[in-house]
């Protein structure tokens, strides 16, 4: 049986759209809200997820762009936004395919069962460990040797990206454009200044960084 995360606030919709998944041996957890997505995405690990743009608490692409920083599972927006920004939106964060309301049951299962034949076998684990570090990238929480280390949202983030990418490096300008945005590919210096606080907080040694490598002209890497 297939676990699916339905994402809808629309609680009639949400309950009929349940009501039958489930008579089609769909095992259906669902979360009205962005946030209770996240958590319910993280802990009954989904086969796949069918999630509405227009959520209370966040928009849809934004919870899109937090899955995909540690899960591959397939991603089917339902939506009444049926412009092409949107979709593109979407499409570009990181969705599988894209269903507009009002749709059709059997449309919706078809692009169900198309979406989990193309998922392939993945490494879901939103918690990372890297020697004394355990990073859990869903709960934007970072611990070291069994104690809470603190970050500010930017070092969170640069170190997230990192993460995300284990093992690759990560282009100076990437790192940038995706943590400050397109207008500070060039302030290097932002890197060093961020790179530099979360060695001081993160590797036994800062000044030999074992996990949060440079290379050098090039980027950064973050080492399990």
């Amino acid at each position: 049986m297939t676990r699916l995360l339905l994402v809808e606030d629309d609680s009639t919709l949400a309950r009929a759209l349940a009501i039958t998944l489930r008579t089609r041996s769909y095992v259906v957890t669902v979360a009205r809200d962005g946030g209770s997505a996240l958590r319910d995405a993280s802990s009954s690990r989904p086969d796949v997820i069918v999630l509405d743009l227009g959520l209370p608490d966040m928009d849809g692409v934004d919870v899109i762009r937090s899955l995909r920083t540690w899960t591959q599972t397939p991603i089917i927006v339902l939506s009444a936004r049926d412009g092409q920004r949107d979709k593109v939106a979407a499409l570009d964060a990181g969705a599988d395919d894209y269903v507009a309301k009002p749709f059709g049951i059997e449309e919706l299962l078809a692009r169900l069962r198309a979406a989990s034949r193309r998922a392939a076998p993945r490494e879901d684990e939103p918690v990372v460990s890297a020697g004394d570090l355990v990073i859990d990238l869903a709960a934007a929480r970072v611990r070291r040797a069994g104690l809470d280390v603190r970050l500010t949202p930017t070092e969170w983030h640069v170190l997230e990206v990192l993460v995300r990418r284990r093992g690759t490096l990560v282009a100076r300008a990437d790192l940038l454009r995706e943590v400050w945005g397109p207008a500070y590919e060039r302030q290097t210096n932002y890197l060093r200044v961020y790179l530099a606080q979360l060695r001081a907080k993160l590797e036994a040694d800062p000044s030999r960084p074992t996990h949060l490598v440079t290379e050098s002209g090039l980027g950064y890497r973050f080492e399990p």
